[in-house]
């Protein structure tokens, strides 16, 4: 699980897209059986890393970016 570092809010992100991804961006999150996150893009399922979150996640109670840490 992640915590937005500007509003301690846990997994509640939505996610950034380069205007050059061609995709329909249809994104989806829920958790798998280890409780990670799994989150799909266009059919793509993945377990995002802190990296990840950093880069492409944008909090959607105060909309901080790069903000994110792993919550304990």
């Amino acid at each position: 699980m992640f915590i937005c570092k500007n509003c301690k809010s846990v997994d509640k992100f939505e996610l950034m897209f380069s205007p050059d991804y061609h995709g329909d961006k249809q994104f989806s999150q829920r958790y798998n059986d280890k409780n990670e996150i799994e989150i799909t893009v266009d059919g793509y399922v993945f377990v995002p890393d802190l990296q990840f979150m950093n880069e492409h996640a944008v909090c959607r109670y105060c909309g901080q970016i790069y903000m994110w840490d792993y919550d304990v």
